[in-house]
Parts: structure tokens; sequence; C-alpha cells
């Protein structure tokens, strides 16, 4: 059979790739024509998207992509809970804020004193998280700001690309569940609660489905590209899982139900697949998540992740230090093992200016060994990491009632080959790793399950396991991980003053 060639836009914590995939029917294989920096931009004292450098970018990979392929569709995803506001003329309004900023900081507490936190859990089922996007609207409505006035459309970032790309506008299934104003029962909006945080919610777009197919490219940006490329009126844009981990979760190549996954990059994403949402008092105890899948919902637990290695590492960098990522696993293995742990998803570590000496801090404050050099940092940030991924499996395992057999680790993270031995360890479970490229992965396969390549998401994981090999880690040591264990919980029942 002809092959098919399909384009992914993945747009990560540290940069954007786009990548070609291509079926001949037997195997799935992956051709990155294009990476760029993906790094946002601090304008006085907030930070935002760089978001037209970044659809300048989207041009480049087309251009690049059909140069020796014929295109048969692409897709965008990003990560979730970002947005922008366009004008009545369908025009951007103002710079599109970065999670990462501080204008949300207190929303949260101020949401709860309009709406009961309770009351929001049993409206969306969503993780209580302060940048997401219900609390960034919150932000601008507090501060009354022109571009909340004046908007006659909200797009979540994928959706925006795909806009400016065909011109329609329309709220992809997975990255609304992300706003924390989407509600899993009635598969809608939650008007109901944005009325009552004084909200508007004339702006939302109609909610579609992962695989729709949004229509081809816009002539106009047909012309943008180039007069001279050829093929670009036979590209589709479909919708794969806009949200990134939606679409990683999408290349879970498990070949039974019992697993958990851990999409692992910048942030963790840890949890399990559900026909339907689960919205109980034990739900929001463990501040878990209701998040679109591919015909499912993904239950999990957003976890602060590599993003401490990351912050290190960049701190490292501007104080003159050329480290890389494999020097510093190196180090790490030489430090002594489980001698200081942190919570990973403490507020100190969601966008402090120097990680390493807020990571000593917390040590210190919680009465451990302060990591003495980069070495014991490293190797902090990646047990605390992977004894995260304990607490969680456990709570996962009460949701269901059921015991998880195995533990898949999906994207960049995959390659951290300590850090995956770790949670093996911590989880006490056998650990498959790869593939290394899920979210691209899982883009591409819902896009050629939308063009009738793939009859299902089983089929397409199937090929997915055929294509791309993976890694096993089997647990060690499990009784100082046990005494581990019990010290961390000890610390999240009583965390640092």
């Amino acid at each position: 059979m002809p092959t098919q060639n399909t384009l992914a836009f993945d747009f990560g914590g540290e940069s954007g790739r786009a990548v070609i995939g291509s079926f001949d029917g037997n195997t799935l294989k992956l051709n990155e024509v294009h990476r760029f920096p993906n790094k946002p931009v601090r304008i006085g004292a907030h930070l935002h998207w760089n978001v037209l450098s970044l659809f300048d970018e989207i041009y480049t990979g087309i251009r690049k992509a059909v140069q020796n392929h014929a295109i048969a569709s692409l897709g965008v995803d990003t990560w979730g809970v970002d947005f922008a506001l366009l004008d009545e003329r369908g025009m951007l309004i103002g710079n599109p804020y970065h999670y990462r900023d501080s204008h949300t900081d207190t929303m949260m507490a101020e949401a709860f004193q309009i709406v009961p936190r309770a009351d929001i859990f049993e409206a969306t089922g969503a993780q209580f998280l302060q940048f997401n996007t219900v609390y960034q609207l919150l932000a601008l409505q507090r501060a009354n700001a022109q571009t909340l006035r004046h908007a006659s459309t909200l797009l979540m970032m994928p959706d925006l690309f795909h806009y400016w790309l065909t011109g329609v506008k329309a709220s992809e299934f997975t990255d609304a569940t992300t706003t924390q104003f989407y509600n899993p029962r009635t598969r809608d909006w939650a008007r109901d609660l944005l009325d009552k945080l004084g909200i508007p919610h004339h702006f939302l777009a109609p909610i579609v489905q992962p695989g729709t197919v949004l229509g081809s490219i816009a002539k106009q940006t047909q012309l943008n590209l180039n007069l001279n490329l050829a093929g670009l009126e036979n590209i589709q844009v479909i919708t794969p899982a806009t949200h990134d981990t939606g679409s990683a979760v999408a290349a879970v190549p498990a070949s039974n139900n019992r697993y958990a996954y851990i999409s692992s990059g910048t942030w963790s994403l840890m949890g399990i697949e559900s026909l339907e949402p689960i919205i109980n008092a034990q739900m929001q105890e463990f501040n878990m998540t209701n998040e679109g899948g591919v015909g499912s919902f993904r239950v999990l637990k957003n976890i602060m992740g590599l993003w401490l290695i990351q912050e290190c590492r960049r701190r490292w960098i501007s104080d003159g230090s050329d480290v890389s990522y494999g020097s510093l696993m190196e180090l790490a293995q030489t430090a002594t093992p489980l001698r200081s742990l942190v919570d990973p998803d403490d507020l100190a570590f969601l966008h402090p200016q120097d990680m390493p000496a807020t990571l000593m801090d917390y040590c210190q404050r919680s009465g451990q060994p302060v990591p003495a050099d980069r070495a014991a940092l490293v190797r902090c940030a990646l047990e605390s990491l992977a004894l995260k991924y304990r607490y969680t499996l456990d709570q996962l395992e009460s949701l269901t009632g059921e015991r998880i057999e195995v533990i898949h680790v999906l994207g960049g993270g995959s390659q951290n080959t300590l850090l995956c031995q770790f949670t093996a360890d911590a989880c006490e479970r056998p650990v498959l790793a790869g593939p290394v490229e899920a979210t691209a992965i899982g883009n591409i396969l819902v896009q050629m399950i939308a063009q009738k390549e793939f009859a299902s998401l089983d089929e397409a994981r199937a090929a997915c396991r055929h294509s791309f090999p993976l890694t096993t880690y089997t647990p060690q040591h499990p009784q100082a991980w046990q005494d581990a264990y019990g010290r961390f919980k000890q610390l999240l029942r009583n965390p640092p003053a």
C-alpha cells in the first residue's frame, strides 16, 4: 500500500518540533523536519507566549515538510490551560499569557470566596492548579482588562494555530478539559460556574473531538506560505488530541488494561484511562483531574516533573557552567541515595528565581541534610519525583480498587534511565519506557485514524508497539525505598513552614 505521510506540530516546554509520520501498512516511522525553541517572553512584569514567532515556525515546518513529501494532513498540540482572545474581526487581542506568569497567584483563593472549592470540583472534576484557565480569566476580570472586555472568541493555543491555518474556530475536547470550566458530565462548558464567578462565556467556541477534520489550509495562508509550493491545497488540518498529554497517552503501547502511564517531561502527568469521569470526594481529596482523552477520560495527577532539573541546569548555565543533562545524571549516581527529599509540587518550585537555592532551602526548613553539591541536588529531585509517583500510584489504586501491574513512561523523560529505575524502585512495579516521541506519535496516530488508516485506537497502538522498542526496568532495593517512602509521606503530611 502507498505510504501515508502525516505532519505533527508538537510544542513542548523547551522546544517545538515538526515531525512527519509515515506508515507503510506495517511500520510507523518518524522524520523530524524542523525543531525550534519555545521560550516565553517577559514583557514588563509578565510572561507571555511568543505566539507570532511560533506561528512563523509552523510556516517553516510546513515548507520543509512539503519539499520532499506529499503531506495528507497536519495537526498541532501544545500544553493545556493557556489561551488567546480574538476580537470580532478574528484578530488577536494582546499577548497570550504563559501559565507560569504570576498574575494568577492569588486567584484560587479569590474564586473560593465566591464559589466553594467543593462546588467547583463538582462542576468540573478538575485538579486545582493556580494557573488553570479559569483563574487566568478571573485575573483578567479582576484587573478589568480591556482584552477580556473586547473579546469575541476564546481559543486555546493549539486551537488558535488551527484557526490561523484554516479560518475555523473550534475548541478541541482534550484541551478544553484543562480549563476547569468544562463539565465532564454534561460534556459541555460549565457556563453556570462562569456566571457565578462573573466571567463572560459568550466567546467560547464549539467543542470538537480529537480526529475532527477542520478543513483545508486557507487560501490566504497558502499564499503566505509560498505561491510555488505544490500540494498545499490537498493538506487537511485535523485536530489531534491537542493537549500534548492527550496525544502522548494515545500512543501508550499497552497490551493490557491494568497499567498507569507517566507522560514525563517538564511536567509529569500520571494516571489511568477511564471510559467515564470519576468525580467524588476521594478524587477531590487527592486533587486529581479528569482530562479528555481519545474516546476516554484521563484520570490523572499533574506533578511538577523534570522542571526541577531543567531549572537547576538553567541556573548553572547562567552562572557560567556548560552542563549537559547527561553529565548531571552521571553526577547524581555518585550521590548518597535517599538522603534528602522534597515535595516536587510545593508551590515554591513553580516559578523560583533560583531552583538550586529553593531546593536547598526546602531541605533546611524541613530539618533534612542540605544537598551540598549538584550531584546531591539532582539526586534529591529525581528520587523525590519517583516517590511522588508512588504516592500517586497508591491514590489511583485506591480510586479504582484495582492493582496496577505496570507503569508506562512516555516522552522525553523515558530517556532518563536513572529516573526510570528510581520509578520502578519506588513504585515496586516494572516500568516500560518509551516511545520517546510519544506526543508526536499520538498526534500522528489520531490524524491517521481520522483518515481511516487505522480502524481504531487499539489498532493504532498495536502499530506503535510494533514500531518503537521499549526498555524495561525492574524494581530493586525494596526495603530502602519503603523506608524512604515512609519519610516522604510524613513530609507531605507536615510540610515545612
